[in-house]
């Protein structure tokens, strides 16, 4: 069955959602072209924090532009890169003379865009700096020449830098600060149903109704596998294990964990599963010191839910709970709640 979205002309749907976004939210600006989006009243004396990549994701990227986080957004068609030409703008546009912080997430042309634009920013005295963003487990394959995806630890860096470079940090001590939270993190996700292309209407894949699509990615991927339709408890459990895992979590190893809905998720299910992730971790000792629930790096409509565990310590934590002000995520100071 096709899917219908509010669209006037497709080759506007990006860009009317833009200005849409920009209305709502009037500390956020726009340029048409070369295409991004920018805090309309630019910050001095830090580097700034630009990051980007598909439509569809969001409120990845455009929503976390604001005082604690990104100074600006590069969004490109839906499930597209955006082009080197809107990157390089961009660029030189946020850059406040400390250089720029590029976060980006592992996705070939993503890759390949921000690199060419980092070659024109140093070609115009622009110091560049890359975070690149590969914390998707389902992708972790041996001999990959690719990697693993960039998903929902994209936000993690964005908050933890982004309070890191109001606080005055230099660009090379935020790619550092990138690295290691890159390296600290990472994300498994699953699926209840496909998302719908609004090109096309159509679902990515079909899903039978006793299967769960596992190690989906965020434009629509199929996973690495299918397993059946259970319990919330059981199904979480098949993300948690991996992750503790893969992170090498011990009793008493402190973490930050993110439930993230995939875009059709309802709160409800996000907030059932938050406690199914609470109990899990709690049975083998290991303390969620901070936790975000909600839907913040969608799949369009998709039906699932994304894990992001993330090893956190003391410093990290002050830049996690350090303010914020962005149209998706907001506080004077981090509230311990799911």
């Amino acid at each position: 069955m096709s899917r219908r979205y509010f669209i006037n002309d497709p080759d506007e749907f990006v860009l009317e959602a833009a200005e849409g976004l920009t209305l709502a939210h009037p500390g956020i600006a726009w340029q048409r072209e070369p295409f991004f989006l920018y805090r309309r009243t630019p910050a001095s004396g830090k580097v700034a924090l630009l990051s980007g990549g598909g439509t569809g994701h969001e409120p990845l990227h455009a929503g976390f532009i604001g005082p604690g986080m990104l100074d600006g957004a590069v969004p490109g068609a839906v499930f597209a890169s955006p082009t080197a030409f809107q990157i390089s703008a961009a660029t030189r546009h946020v850059n406040a003379g400390r250089g720029v912080l590029h976060i980006v997430k592992n996705y070939t042309g993503d890759v390949l865009n921000f690199s060419i634009a980092a070659e024109i920013a140093a070609d115009e005295g622009i110091p560049v700096a890359r975070v690149l963003v590969d914390d998707d487990l389902a992708t972790d394959i041996a001999g990959s020449r690719t990697g693993r995806r960039g998903t929902a630890a994209t936000l993690v860096v964005e908050k933890i830098c982004g309070a890191a470079a109001e606080a005055g940090a230099d660009l090379q001590a935020l790619a550092r600060l990138g690295h290691e939270v890159v390296a600290r993190t990472r994300s498994m996700a699953l699926s209840l149903d496909a998302c719908t292309h609004p090109d096309t209407g159509a679902k990515s894949f079909d899903l039978p109704a006793d299967q769960v699509e596992f190690g989906v990615g965020i434009h629509g991927e199929r996973g690495r596998g299918r397993i059946a339709f259970d319990r919330a408890d059981a199904l979480l459990a098949q993300l948690v294990d991996p992750l503790v895992r893969a992170l090498e979590l011990q009793p008493g190893s402190p973490v930050l964990a993110l439930v993230n809905g995939l875009g059709a998720t309802h709160p409800t299910e996000l907030y059932l599963l938050t406690r199914c992730l609470h109990r899990q971790l709690g049975g083998r000792h290991i303390p969620v010191a901070r936790t975000l629930t909600g839907s913040y790096v969608t799949a369009l409509d998709m039906s699932g839910v994304s894990i992001t565990l993330s090893r956190i310590d003391e410093p990290l934590l002050r830049w996690w709970d350090a303010p914020v002000d962005t149209p998706a995520l907001r506080w004077q100071e981090y509230a311990h709640h799911a």
